[in-house]
């Protein structure tokens, strides 16, 4: 019997044969993306694989039978998090070579749209590579996109922490709702961010600093106020919005 759900095509869970009947009805492919690196004192290191994952599985429950999701890349780029024990890090060439690879696979089974959905912002520049170089070689359409693209407006009147973005009270949120014993509840404490480091924070400029410059702990915001409420609202509100456009992006 297949262990698989009836209703989302996941495919590290399928056997071939499982896949073959699915690509019959399958009309995208979505590969979650994330990082394994430092998330401060109170989150496990895999907290965006972990995000990736799960919010590509409620996808694929909305929109059975239309995506199936392949397994998620675990490692993403994350020199800037170097300095701190755990992380691990590719290089830019690594992880672009991985993806066009992934792609190349997809294409071959006869998947002609790909969605890269990624929970890492270390990984935008690469992934825009990336996607160059799968367009130029394969007949296949893309996109790439993080849920809190779709809902930046939102988050930011849900958050009160003057900062946030990392080992944050949205991100600790999120992983309440979403994997909450990756939480070290009993170690929630508000980021060290660094007396110089505010304005940095704040600006839109590329800043092409390691994150130890920044805060002491590995955290921004005050991860005190998370709860699994907000964390629900938000996938909740990210959903919606993701889940039409990837509908739209299917029609076009």
């Amino acid at each position: 019997m297949s262990n698989i759900s009836e209703q989302s095509y996941l495919m590290e869970e399928m056997s071939w044969p499982e896949v073959e009947t699915a690509l019959e009805e399958v009309e995208a492919a979505i590969i979650p993306v994330g990082s394994h690196e430092q998330h401060g004192p109170h989150l496990a290191e895999s907290c965006d694989s972990d995000r990736a994952e799960k919010f590509a599985r409620l996808l694929a429950e909305r929109l059975y039978p239309r995506v199936l999701v392949t397994p998620t890349v675990n490692f993403g780029v994350s020199y800037h998090h170097m300095k701190f024990p755990g992380t691990i890090t590719l290089s830019p060439d690594t992880f672009i070579s991985l993806l066009f690879d992934i792609a190349r696979s997809l294409h071959q089974h006869g998947l002609e749209r790909i969605i890269i959905f990624n929970a890492h912002g270390g990984n935008d520049a690469p992934i825009d590579v990336a996607i160059e170089k799968i367009r130029q070689a394969f007949p296949v359409r893309l996109t790439a996109f993080k849920h809190s693209d779709f809902i930046e407006d939102f988050i930011d009147s849900k958050v009160e922490s003057e900062t946030y973005g990392h080992a944050c009270e949205y991100e600790v949120s999120e992983m309440l709702y979403l994997a909450p014993e990756k939480v070290k509840k009993d170690k929630l404490t508000p980021g060290e961010v660094l007396d110089y480091a505010g304005e940095y924070l704040k600006s839109p400029a590329s800043i092409g600093a390691d994150f130890a410059e920044l805060t002491a702990n590995g955290a921004l915001g005050d991860a005190t106020r998370a709860s699994r409420e907000l964390g629900e609202e938000i996938i909740t509100a990210a959903l919606t919005e993701v889940v039409k456009f990837i509908e739209q992006f299917i029609a076009d």
